[in-house]
C-alpha cells in the first residue's frame, strides 16, 4: 500500500483534494484507493510509492516554455524561462506573431525583469503589455539549438460580454423551454426549431428578450429514447430530430418526400405523434428518417453536383466543421447500420471490436465505402444549424435584446461520438457527478467522463475553445450547467458509486478569461448554474468574471432566520427563476405532487423522513405566503394559512410578479406554469420510473397564446420589470 506521504503529495501536484467539506459542514476525508485510482487514469504509475514518485517527477518537470500562457487585459505580459544556471541570456530572441497578423521580434538580455535561477526559480522576461485580445504564437530562440520553443499566448479582456441593454441596467424577462415539449399543428410530434421560431415571435411580441433552451446537443440518431439532453453523444454538434423537416428548402422540391408525406398513412401516423402526451422519441425518428435522406438525395441532384451557390455553403460548413464533423456523422451513420443489425448497440462500447475507436482501419474503410450515409449526417448537422441561426436571426429583428439562450450541459456520454473519437482530452476511467447531500445520501454519478485539466494545459485549452465556439453560435447568452465545474468536479472512478470520489481542481481563473474572450467574440453573454454545495472561493471569482448567477426563488433563503430573501436582494449579475426542469412545476410544488410521486415510485421509502418532507414544505409555503404578502404583490381574496391555500392562477401570478420585482437583470418563467401544469419533465435520481424528459405542454402554442391569462401574465410582466430599477 501507497503510504500517505507519497500519495498526499502526488494528489497535491494533480490538484486531487484527498479531503473535502460536506453538505453538513464537516471534513470528510477521501479514501486511499480513490486517489490511487484517480490518480492511475490520470497516467501516474501506482505500483509502489517509489514508481508513483517517480512518474510524477516526470509528468510536472518543468518545460522551458510552458505551453499556454493566459493573461488578462492590462496585466504585466511576464513570461518563464525555466532554465539553468548556466545558460546565458545572449543566447536567447523571441518572436510573436499576434493573431492580427503582426510580428514582433526582440532580444532576451534588454527585456529581463527577473531572474531566480539560483533559487531555483525562472529567469522571467517581459514583452509589450499592449497586445490585442485574441491567441498568439511565442517562439524564443536558442543559438546552436535547432527547435525553437513555442507557446500560446492568450489575451482576453477582464470579464464576460453583456448586452448593451443589459450594461444600461434593462430588466429583462423570456421563458426557459424544454423544446421537445413545444407542441404545434404542424410539427412531427415533437418541439422543432420551426417552433422555436414561431414561439419567439409570440415572445419577442409581448415584451420580452429572450428565449431560454435545454441542451440541443446531439444525441443518439440509432436510439432516440436515449432522450437526456445532458448526456450527449457530442457537445459540439447538434439534435437532428428538431429539424422542421417541412421547412427544409429541399423538401419544396422533392415529389417523393412530398408524396410520402402527404398519404394517409404518414398523416395519420404523424396526427397520433401529435397528440400523445408524451414526446415518441422512436415514431418521431422513424417519421423523419424516412423523409431526411430523401431531402439529402434531392440536395446532391440539384446542388452537390452541380456546385451551386447552395452547395458551396454546405460544403464550407463541412471544410469549418473540420475532423470533429467527421467523427459525428461518421459515428451516427455507422451506429445506424449495426443498430439496425442487432438493437442491443447502444453505444460505441459494444461495436464490434474493429470499429471500436474512430481511428481505426476498418472505420476508415467504412467511410470510404460508405460516403453517402456519412455526407447524409454533415447535411442534416448543416440543416439543423442553418435553421437554428435563423431562429436567432429571427429575434434580433424582432428587438429580442438576448434572442436565444443555449444551455451547455457538464459533459459527454461515455458511449457517443465525442469519447469514440478522443484524443486524450476525455478521461475515459473517470466519471463526474456530485458528493453525497442532504437530498441525495448516496450522491449522484453522471457517467459523464471528465476533461483532463493536465491535457487541456499541455494543449493550450484547444478541446475547451472549440467547445466554447460550438455553444457561442446563433445565441445571445449561454448558460452553463454545473458552472462550479471550472473551480472543480467530483471525479468517480469507473464503477464506483458516488460516495467513493473525489474533488479535482481545474485551472479556473485561464478558463474563465477564455471564456470572457470568447463570449466577446460571439457578443454571448454567460449564465452560470451555480446551484448545490457553492465553495466560497468561487463565488467572487465568479461574479469578477462577469458570469450572471442563477438564483432560483425556492432556494433563496437568509441563512439567519431561513426566511426567504427579498428578489429585490439578488444580485444584479443574475438570472431568477421561480422553478427549474430539475425541479416540480409550480403548481406541482404547492401541492406537493413530487413528495406523491417521489413516494410512488419509492425515492422516499422511509415514513418519517416523507413526513418532515412534507412538514418543511407546509413551512416553505407559509414563508413564501408571508414573504409575498408583505412585499404587497399578494391579491385580495387569497387567505394567508398556506395549508389552506391552492395554487390557482391568481396566486401564480403573484408569485411570478414577485420575483419579476428583484434587481436580477434577467427573470426566467415557464410556460407550465402559466398552463397551471403538474406534471415535471424530470424526475432527479430516477431512470426508469417515470419518463424522464418525454412529457410535452398541454397545448399547442396558438392556443396558449390566444388565452387571456397567458396575454395578461405576459403584459404584466413587461410592466414590473419595466419599473425595476
Amino acid at each position: 500500500m501507497t503510504n500517505k506521504n507519497a500519495l498526499q503529495q502526488v494528489a497535491e501536484m494533480a490538484r486531487l483534494a484527498d479531503s473535502y467539506i460536506s453538505a453538513w459542514g464537516e471534513e470528510a476525508k477521501v479514501e486511499d484507493e480513490t486517489l490511487l485510482s484517480l490518480l492511475n487514469s490520470l497516467g501516474y504509475d501506482t505500483r509502489n510509492d517509489a514508481a508513483l514518485l517517480k512518474s510524477a517527477e516526470k509528468k510536472h518537470k518543468k518545460p522551458v516554455l510552458e505551453p499556454v500562457l493566459v493573461l488578462r487585459d492590462g496585466e504585466p505580459v511576464e513570461v518563464e524561462l525555466n532554465l539553468g544556471v548556466s545558460a546565458r541570456e545572449s543566447e536567447f530572441s523571441w518572436r510573436l506573431e499576434t493573431e492580427q497578423g503582426d510580428v514582433l521580434e526582440g532580444y532576451l538580455q534588454s527585456q529581463i525583469v527577473r531572474d531566480e535561477r539560483k533559487e531555483g526559480g525562472p529567469l522571467v522576461f517581459t514583452l509589450p503589455n499592449d497586445l490585442e485580445w485574441g491567441y498568439h504564437k511565442l517562439v524564443v530562440s536558442r543559438k546552436r539549438r535547432k527547435s525553437p520553443y513555442e507557446m500560446s499566448l492568450i489575451v482576453t479582456p477582464q470579464a464576460c460580454f453583456k448586452q448593451e441593454a443589459m450594461s444600461a441596467g434593462k430588466k429583462m424577462w423570456g421563458p426557459s423551454v424544454q423544446l421537445y415539449t413545444l407542441r404545434t399543428s404542424h410539427n412531427w410530434g415533437i418541439g422543432d426549431f420551426g417552433d422555436l421560431k414561431q414561439l419567439v415571435a409570440d415572445i419577442a411580441s409581448r415584451g420580452g428578450d429572450f428565449v431560454g433552451l435545454n441542451p440541443i446537443h446531439s444525441l443518439f440518431p440509432a436510439n432516440p429514447e436515449g432522450a437526456s439532453p445532458y448526456s450527449p453523444s457530442s457537445r459540439r454538434w447538434l439534435n437532428i430530430l428538431y429539424i422542421d423537416v417541412s421547412s427544409v428548402p429541399e423538401f419544396a422540391l422533392s415529389s417523393e418526400a412530398q408524396q410520402t408525406v402527404g398519404s394517409a398513412k404518414f398523416q395519420q401516423r404523424l396526427q397520433k405523434a401529435r397528440e400523445s402526451h408524451w414526446v415518441n422519441y422512436t415514431e418521431v425518428a422513424e417519421l423523419k428518417n424516412t423523409v431526411l435522406p430523401m431531402l439529402y438525395a434531392e440536395f446532391k441532384t440539384r446542388h452537390l453536383d452541380k456546385n451551386s451557390e447552395r452547395a458551396q455553403a454546405f460544403l464550407s460548413f463541412v471544410e469549418q466543421g473540420g475532423d470533429s464533423l467527421v467523427h459525428q456523422a461518421a459515428f451516427d451513420a455507422l451506429h445506424i447500420e449495426l443498430h439496425e443489425k442487432d438493437t442491443n448497440v447502444w453505444g460505441w462500447p459494444v461495436f464490434p471490436e474493429a470499429y471500436r475507436q474512430f481511428d481505426n482501419a476498418e472505420v476508415q474503410q467504412y467511410i470510404k465505402q460508405n460516403q453517402d450515409s456519412v455526407h447524409l449526417y454533415m447535411y442534416l448537422q448543416w440543416v439543423a444549424d442553418t435553421q437554428i441561426n435563423e431562429a436567432q436571426n429571427l429575434a434580433e429583428e424582432k428587438g429580442m435584446a438576448v434572442g436565444l439562450y443555449r444551455d451547455l450541459a457538464v459533459g459527454v456520454a461515455d458511449s457517443g461520438s465525442e469519447t469514440w473519437a478522443d484524443d486524450g482530452s476525455l478521461v475515459l476511467d473517470a466519471s463526474i457527478g456530485a458528493p453525497p447531500d442532504i437530498l441525495g445520501p448516496l450522491g449522484q454519478n453522471w457517467g459523464l467522463p471528465p476533461l483532463n485539466p493536465q491535457v487541456l494545459h499541455a494543449t493550450g485549452y484547444d478541446a475547451y475553445i472549440k467547445l466554447l465556439r460550438a455553444n457561442m453560435k446563433h445565441c445571445g447568452s449561454l448558460r452553463i450547467d454545473h458552472v462550479l465545474g471550472l473551480l472543480r468536479l467530483w471525479w468517480i472512478p469507473k464503477g464506483e458509486d458516488a460516495t467513493k470520489g473525489a474533488y479535482i481542481y481545474y485551472p479556473v481563473q485561464d478558463m474563465l478569461a477564455i471564456l470572457a474572450l470568447e463570449s466577446h467574440r460571439h457578443q454571448c453573454s454567460v449564465i452560470g448554474e451555480d446551484l448545490g454545495t457553492v465553495p466560497d472561493e468561487i463565488v467572487d471569482i465568479l461574479r469578477d468574471a462577469g458570469v450572471n448567477s442563477y438564483k432560483v426563488f425556492f432556494f433563496e433563503t437568509s441563512k439567519k432566520d431561513g426566511g426567504f430573501i427579498s428578489p429585490a436582494h439578488y444580485a444584479e449579475q443574475s438570472m431568477s427563476a421561480l422553478c427549474t426542469h430539475d425541479m416540480p412545476t409550480l403548481r406541482g410544488f404547492w401541492h406537493c405532487d413530487d413528495l406523491k410521486m417521489g413516494h410512488e415510485i419509492g425515492l422516499y421509502p422511509d415514513k418519517d423522513q416523507l413526513e418532515g418532507l412534507y412538514s418543511d414544505r407546509l413551512l416553505c409555503k407559509q414563508g413564501i405566503l408571508d414573504s409575498v404578502a408583505w412585499h404587497g404583490y399578494l391579491p385580495e381574496g387569497i387567505g394567508r394559512d398556506a395549508s389552506q391555500v391552492p395554487m390557482d392562477s391568481y396566486l401564480s401570478e403573484a408569485l411570478q410578479l414577485h420575483v419579476a420585482a428583484g434587481s436580477s437583470s434577467l427573470l426566467s418563467v415557464q410556460l407550465e406554469d402559466w398552463l397551471e401544469m403538474e406534471q415535471p419533465v424530470n424526475i432527479p435520481g430516477t431512470v426508469n420510473e417515470y419518463p424522464n424528459w418525454r412529457r410535452k405542454l398541454s397545448m399547442n402554442l396558438d392556443e396558449i397564446f390566444a388565452r387571456e391569462s397567458v396575454n395578461r401574465i405576459t403584459k404584466r410582466l413587461t410592466e414590473v420589470r419595466a419599473k425595476v430599477r
